[in-house]
């Protein structure tokens, strides 16, 4: 079950956190994994990940955010898989915290263009493809803050009720396409994200912290980024083939236990 041979995966932002998690479980389970990345350095050290255990997967630098960095990366892996595009995952984003007093307009703009406009582009140019080869899978990265209201996330949540919104409308136009596109909406994950803003706002303080945000959740913990991952792949599997047009919770109980 669960299996991802032959098929082409692009992953964007696959070169940490969530991202590594989610290209590496898919490589395992057979996938030829495309990873689209800003970082050189960490993308390139995932695909040595994965090439050590055996799986198959290749780096493209790319900025999401714009289109014709995205439209040549696309033709890169088209041009690496003949032409194959099975699943897309857009998981790249960035993250902010702030008010809508304090959020400046550069940071709206900075949140919309990787966090929005660089999800758009993807599908964009994916969604044609998956059209004209018969389907594919499409999984977007949302957040719980798509439903709730977080504090000090004004710009980062509004980015995140967007890609929502975004995974309904495709998955709505292409349902007959047999183009599925779901998204996960994780609450609190472990990620390098989390260790660096512990840093750089509370240093000193950093396990403090770390227990006080992890005990905000129900479940009493942060969510580890393996564990997105195996909802991911369960989404992008023909076992989920039934299986569209949805947002699915991974959050600890945040949203209904609270």
């Amino acid at each position: 079950m669960f299996s991802l041979s032959g098929k082409t995966a692009v992953i964007t932002g696959g070169g940490s956190g969530i991202g590594r998690a989610i290209s590496r479980l898919f490589a395992r389970q057979g996938a030829r994994v495309e990873i689209f990345e800003m970082s050189e350095e960490n993308a390139k050290a995932v695909c040595a990940e994965i090439d050590a255990e055996g799986g198959t997967a290749d780096r493209v630098i790319c900025d999401v955010g714009d289109q014709a960095s995205v439209r040549k990366a696309f033709e890169t892996v088209a041009a690496r898989s003949g032409g194959r595009l099975d699943i897309l995952v857009n998981n790249a984003g960035i993250a902010h915290i702030g008010t809508v007093l304090t959020t400046s307009e550069d940071d709206m703009d900075r949140l919309y263009r990787i966090n929005v406009k660089g999800v758009y582009n993807c599908m964009h140019m994916a969604v044609g493809r998956m059209v004209e080869q018969g389907g594919g899978v499409i999984l977007n990265m949302s957040s719980i803050a798509s439903s709730i209201g977080l504090a000090d996330r004004f710009a980062y949540s509004m980015t995140k009720g967007a890609v929502e919104i975004m995974t309904l409308s495709v998955a709505k136009d292409f349902i007959k396409h047999d183009v599925r596109c779901n998204c996960i909406c994780p609450a609190r994950v472990h990620t390098p994200f989390v260790d660096g803003y512990l840093a750089r706002t509370y240093p000193g303080r950093e396990a403090e912290m770390f227990e006080k945000l992890s005990q905000a959740q129900p479940i009493g913990r942060m969510a580890q980024p393996d564990e997105v991952a195996t909802l991911a792949l369960y989404l992008c599997s023909d076992e989920a083939s039934f299986v569209t047009g949805c947002a699915y919770p991974i959050d600890g109980g945040a949203l209904n236990l609270r």
